[in-house]
């Protein structure tokens, strides 16, 4: 690997730096021009930055560059600033955990660079009607693209937010992440934080704050409003509920999945309604009739370990039993399958699925469908595959399904894994399924 600095160099050699927009010559002839981007601790010490003039960002080898052309200088005034609010030592206590994502950055117009903010100082220059709704603090845990987190992370967010949920001055968490293994990281939490007693929200954003149409601003917002002010003692993840910028929805972390790769709206709760809204920042509106409430004097308990010995597999047509057996001889100790419909899987699999469970490895079913439940006793397939040990888990996700497979094998002794496994902890097993589904 390059040393760390390379790309300093190459910057003195074609006479640019950080913030000019430069016209980039490629080894293969092709042209990229945009505003150099500065370094920080976590980028690569042989890759430049350029933000293009979509927003986007791409990485550019220092290797591959043949020649870097200085298009325009960086303006050299800095942004204005807008006058700080002081913040009302009666407003609820709110603490920040961010973990990564981008939802709080800013855009630095000398560089083009988008920055995070790290300090309740920078949130506030961002988005200063934050002061009139929580007295914020702010911690960065790590700063990970979420699919980067690991197991292990997950133990890590959930140590930190349980030291916050112990202060007697927080009234809430928000935790800040990235959104494609944001649900998984919302269902670690619901079974790791046991008897909640203020609300953990997680937040993120599908676009980024350098866009016009993030969304950054409005969950965030609403994520702060709903730690601070809501009654919900719950790990809830906070996104918008549509097109709109009026109204974000409060997902129950079990029940959350991302429904789209990038519209504002991703997020939906599947088989149950979200827990609340709030609308503009401002209205918090409460969906459910019966909801753990909000309690000072609840002591919060942390079962926080994570065994990443379970595995998910979607099952396929064609799916060669291989794909099972080799789970058995990596050391898993629990295997959910993604079956069809009400839970199937192709005859060619029972040999290998009987085989697993032979030799003590728990299985069980959960569903390819968005909505519904497994039912493994309609049809002769499902039937034998119960037959063979094979455990329906309802209406479960499969996401939730693994996290909650991973808990309970490091929290509780591994015979006990089906009657974990079926226990209602935090929704993730709903007693019906609604008949009207929210599918857009």
């Amino acid at each position: 690997m390059p040393p760390e600095g390379v790309h300093t160099l190459l910057y003195r050699k074609f006479g640019v730096e950080e913030g000019d927009r430069v016209r980039v010559k490629l080894g293969d002839g092709r042209e990229v021009e945009g505003i150099l981007m500065p370094k920080h601790k976590f980028s690569a010490g042989d890759v430049i930055i350029l933000k293009l003039d979509s927003g986007y960002n791409v990485g550019i080898a220092v290797s591959n560059v043949e020649e870097m052309e200085l298009v325009e200088k960086r303006p050299e005034h800095p942004p204005a600033k807008l006058p700080k609010k002081e913040v009302s030592r009666e407003l609820p206590r709110v603490v920040i955990l961010g973990v990564g994502g981008t939802i709080l950055s800013r855009v630095d117009y000398r560089t083009g660079a988008v920055r995070s903010a790290v300090t309740a100082e920078e949130l506030l220059d961002i988005l200063p009607e934050v002061a009139e709704i929580a007295d914020v603090e702010t911690k960065v845990v790590m700063n990970k693209y979420s699919e980067h987190l690991t197991a292990a992370d997950w133990e890590r967010i959930a140590a930190e937010t349980y030291r916050q949920l112990t202060r007697d001055d927080v009234d809430g968490v928000v935790i800040l992440h990235g959104t494609d293994t944001l649900g998984y990281t919302a269902a670690a939490l619901s079974f790791a934080l046991r008897d909640l007693p203020k609300p953990v929200v997680l937040v993120g954003s599908q676009r980024s704050s350098d866009r016009p149409s993030s969304d950054a601003a409005l969950n965030l917002i609403s994520a702060i409003y709903a730690a601070g002010h809501s009654p919900l003692a719950h790990v809830m993840v906070a996104m918008h509920d549509g097109t709109s910028d009026d109204v974000v929805a409060l997902h129950i972390g079990t029940r959350v999945r991302k429904n789209h790769s990038s519209r504002r709206d991703a997020f939906q709760s599947i088989d149950i309604e979200p827990v609340g809204y709030v609308v503009n920042g401002r209205e918090l509106r409460i969906n459910w009739r019966s909801y753990r409430g909000r309690d000072h004097d609840r002591t919060p308990r942390l079962m926080g370990r994570f065994k990443p010995t379970a595995a998910l597999v979607k099952f396929y047509p064609s799916m060669p039993p291989s794909m099972i057996e080799v789970l058995a001889q990596d050391g898993f100790e629990a295997i959910v399958i993604e079956g069809t419909g009400l839970g199937h899987v192709g005859e060619y699999l029972f040999n290998a699925i009987k085989g697993v469970i032979d030799r003590g490895i728990y299985v069980f079913m959960t569903t390819q469908c968005i909505w519904g439940r497994v039912n493994m006793y309609v049809y002769d397939t499902g039937r034998e595959l119960i037959s063979m040990g094979v455990i329906p888990l309802e209406n479960m996700l499969g996401e939730t399904a693994l996290v909650k497979a991973m808990w309970a094998l490091a929290n509780f002794p591994k015979e006990d894994l089906p009657k974990v496994m079926l226990h209602p902890f935090e929704y993730e097993i709903t007693p019906r399924s609604p008949t009207k589904l929210s599918i857009q």
